[in-house]
């Protein structure tokens, strides 16, 4: 369904958050028109005054005459022929379910929501193909390494856009690249979008080490074996030709369990120093993912009977209520 004039494209982005504000900044740089839903209609409010997100990455100014602003999400869709999915994992199928959007099988969908969608026990790309019918070949996903905060300050980052179809990854690159963002893209977008679930995983593992005082050389010893248990979920799960030490699998995992940008990181920080999951979930502004990617994981290994003792120490600290302290000096013995 790609216009021949790539030009010609309409683009939409569905979502108010960090990442969906950050990626309606790179879609305005190739774009004269960019389709922005956002549910709080205080935020469109406050943005057609002052021209910034009020609660997300406020560095970054809009200009409006590029960004046209709806909290009717079928008018994004109808205006749209590709569309940005930037909700949250745990609010995606209630959301959805509420609205009832129509159309989406005719749309090119990008996952930027890097979660499972508790609900379906699924990866994104699996509940958008289920939920609207999208052909898997017009399902793609947005991968990093990338942080939206060094976006919103133009550091150099890069982005990986995976799909089916490399037509339509290449046709999501160009919409995205510009002078500080470069892209790749990739074929593999059940082992990317795996990969980008798993990851906040393990930077909640980085931070639970963190926050009960390991240091920088368990950290290593950590994400060393994280990335392996990463290689073999994902051939499980999916079997095809990847290399998992290139940036859309290692180093998006290094940015997310390293960074301080890294909700998933600070969430694991909390819940080491003592914080109950609960109370470390209220102290945060913005939903940590990998959360409830720790049970949607240990949900989907019951089938798949993996080894991966970082995922699973990370479900029983979260789920079961073990110390961290307990869980990770176990978990020590079994790493090397």
């Amino acid at each position: 369904m790609l216009s021949e004039d790539r030009s010609e494209l309409r683009v939409g982005v569905l979502g108010g958050g960090s990442w969906a504000t950050a990626i309606v900044k790179l879609l305005c740089n190739n774009r004269d028109r960019v389709n922005w839903w956002m549910r709080s209609e205080s935020s469109i409010d406050h943005l057609r005054k002052f021209k910034h997100n009020p609660k997300y990455i406020q560095s970054i100014e809009f200009d409006l005459d590029k960004v046209h602003l709806s909290s009717n999400m079928q008018e994004v869709i109808d205006a749209s022929d590709i569309l940005v999915i930037a909700i949250p994992s745990a609010f995606l199928d209630k959301t959805m379910k509420a609205i009832k959007p129509q159309g989406m099988e005719n749309k090119i969908l990008f996952s930027a929501i890097k979660g499972v969608i508790i609900e379906y026990d699924s990866i994104p790309a699996r509940y958008l193909h289920k939920e609207f019918r999208t052909p898997y070949e017009n399902i793609g996903i947005i991968a990093g390494p990338c942080h939206a905060e060094e976006v919103a300050s133009e550091k150099l980052s890069y982005l990986t856009l995976a799909c089916p179809n490399l037509d339509v990854a290449a046709a999501m690159a160009d919409l995205l690249q510009c002078r500080y963002i470069k892209t790749s893209i990739s074929e593999d977008v059940f082992g990317t979008e795996i990969s980008a679930v798993l990851k906040n995983v393990y930077a909640v593992a980085a931070g639970i080490c963190h926050g009960v005082g390991y240091g920088d050389n368990f950290q290593s010893v950590l994400i060393s074996n994280a990335i392996q248990e990463i290689k073999r979920f994902v051939d499980e799960v999916h079997t095809v030709h990847r290399d998992v030490k290139t940036s859309a699998y290692l180093g998006d995992l290094l940015v997310t369990a390293y960074s301080p940008y890294s909700r998933n990181r600070s969430f694991g920080t909390m819940v080491g120093k003592g914080y109950s999951v609960k109370g470390a979930m209220m102290e945060m502004s913005m939903v940590a993912e990998g959360y409830y990617a720790a049970k949607g994981i240990h949900e989907m290994n019951t089938r798949f009977q993996v080894d991966i003792p970082i995922a699973e120490a990370v479900y029983r600290i979260l789920y079961e209520r073990i110390s961290p302290v307990i869980e990770m000096r176990l978990l020590a013995d079994q790493l090397s």
